[in-house]
């Protein structure tokens, strides 16, 4: 089974995960991998010396084309699953961005984004990222209609 946690802070370098919670015009923005029919927040791993804040920066104009953008840290959290890490905690931080402007192409793995005032159907990831945007919802991040 798979437990999601949350924490208003943890040492910088057990941070591995950047995911964005995001929107624009008052949509929220999900991706879809090239590789999978299922929708995520986007989001992504960190790169060895880089800031948890450049992560998300950068994992954002990957899977979403943003360019323009506010982006505020939401909390910290953490994922305990049999079949990830060994069963060993690990940590992310949540961020929240508005998107105001896209390039008019993606060029990562992800083969398309949608704005969605719903949540999406099918997730790739179903047992954590719901459990995100709820506590981003939770915090005056999101409105209501986004609980999972």
């Amino acid at each position: 089974m798979t437990e999601v946690k949350f924490y208003e802070s943890v040492e910088d370098e057990l941070l591995r995960f950047a995911v964005i919670i995001s929107k624009t015009q008052n949509r929220y923005v999900f991706c879809r991998h090239k590789d999978r029919d299922t929708w995520e927040i986007p989001g992504g791993h960190r790169e060895p010396g880089e800031k948890i804040i450049d992560t998300a920066k950068r994992e954002l104009y990957e899977e979403t084309g943003a360019i323009k953008f506010e982006i505020k840290p939401v909390c910290v959290y953490s994922v305990i699953a049999p079949d990830n890490f060994d069963g060993e905690e690990s940590f992310g931080m949540l961020f929240f961005a508005n998107i105001k402007s896209f390039e008019t192409e993606l060029h990562s793995e992800i083969e398309e984004i949608a704005m969605l005032d719903e949540l999406p159907a099918r997730w790739t990831y179903p047992d954590i990222q719901p459990h995100l945007i709820n506590e981003a919802r939770r915090r005056g991040f999101c409105r209501a209609p986004l609980e999972p």
